[in-house]
């Protein structure tokens, strides 16, 4: 029988896309429930799927949960007592590790905790790059199986070919201040490229911020980097572009607009934006955290080092000189690492193979009887 899969969440396009490109899905995975009345039918967040209550409620509906994300706001202790309630159902446990550092959080301690009951509950354990699974064996003494990100970008966009550079276009950076997760740091970045530009000829530094981010009296408004931005503005060192989020299309034709998309993060693990810019043929600058190098072709700039942050690596300020440097490589090169779109129609094929073999191990062996989490 097809096996049915609680994944959480269902409704996010990393988890669409590990069905197989064509033909029908060999998996079946329950819909997102929705969090409250009150919210649109599309949002899938806070997920309600990680409420024991809700196990309870639909354990005969579904054969595994498959954990992506979303457990942000969910205490370690709640997190063992949904542990508790799958092993009472017999319902197994599948975890993708993608963040080893939530993003969205500046203090690290509440997703170490999260980890720390997720990862030795796991009956298996998937992550996306070689360099995490390596921290997820450090950790926690455990393997996980390495499977890499699928497209992001969907057909038929994902195979028109790219509008060609004309004589005397310019080169554009761009850098994209979204509504400032904990895990960016815009404007060391900005400033850094903005004393580059001399360096680059026909060089221009396009900044995108969201309008809640600019705009005082929002949640999210940041005064001094919207008085900086507007000051770098003026003096004609950024092009200034302020709107709210963009539509996919739209935000397909900003990256397509790009010679280069630099990723001003100062933490984090894995990134959708650069399996984005990859299928599209958008050269990304990332720093070396985390493990964007593993994840997709890109140039890196470097950050100060630091013990407690994970991989050894830092959230303290940028190097500028490695930042320098690798935008004069950009500059100079303008590295062609644009994905096939037939390749990717075999690594997405691949991917959902991998993930039927994983749901198929751990399934027989809960038919089997045997325990099946093991560290």
């Amino acid at each position: 029988m097809t096996p049915v899969i609680a994944s959480v969440p269902a409704g996010h396009v990393y988890v669409r896309h590990l069905d197989p490109p064509v033909g029908a899905p060999t998996v079946v995975r329950l819909a997102d429930p929705r969090p409250r009345a009150d919210v649109p039918d599309a949002q899938w967040w806070p997920p309600r799927m990680l409420e024991p209550g809700w196990v309870d409620a639909h354990a005969d509906d579904f054969d595994l949960m498959h954990v992506h994300f979303g457990f942000d706001a969910v205490s370690p202790a709640d997190l063992e007592d949904l542990v508790a309630c799958l092993r009472r159902h017999g319902k197994p446990l599948v975890l993708t590790v993608h963040d080893l550092r939530n993003p969205h959080q500046l203090d690290r301690a509440l997703h170490d905790a999260q980890l720390d009951v997720l990862v030795p509950a796991a009956d298996a354990l998937l992550t996306l790059t070689r360099g995490a699974a390596q921290q997820v064996r450090t950790r926690w003494g455990r393997e996980a199986t390495v499977v890499p990100h699928p497209h992001v970008v969907e057909e038929p966009r994902l195979s028109l070919p790219r509008r060609q550079r004309r004589p005397g276009d310019p080169f554009v950076v761009g850098v994209h201040a979204k509504s400032l997760r904990a895990g960016m740091d815009p404007l060391p970045v900005i400033e850094a490229v903005a004393e580059a530009l001399p360096l680059m000829p026909g060089a221009r530094l396009r900044v995108d911020a969201h309008t809640d981010v600019m705009t005082p009296g929002f949640a999210r408004h940041d005064e001094g980097l919207a008085t900086r931005l507007r000051e770098l503005e003026r003096r004609a060192d950024i092009e200034l572009h302020v709107h709210d989020y963009f539509t996919d299309d739209e935000l397909w034709d900003y990256l397509e607009s790009l010679d280069v998309s630099l990723l001003p993060y100062r933490f984090g693990t894995h990134s959708g934006w650069l399996e984005a810019c990859h299928d599209l043929g958008t050269t990304v600058i990332a720093p070396d955290c985390g493990y964007y190098a593993d994840q997709r072709p890109c140039l890196l700039y470097a950050v100060a080092h630091d013990s407690d942050s994970d991989s050894g690596r830092s959230e303290r300020p940028v190097a500028t000189g490695s930042l320098r440097d690798a935008l004069l490589t950009a500059h100079r090169e303008r590295p062609q690492w644009r994905a096939d779109p037939l390749e990717r129609a075999r690594e997405r094929a691949e991917i959902a193979r991998v993930h039927d073999e994983v749901y198929a191990a751990v399934l027989d062996t809960v038919a089997s009887g045997g325990v099946v989490c093991t560290s």
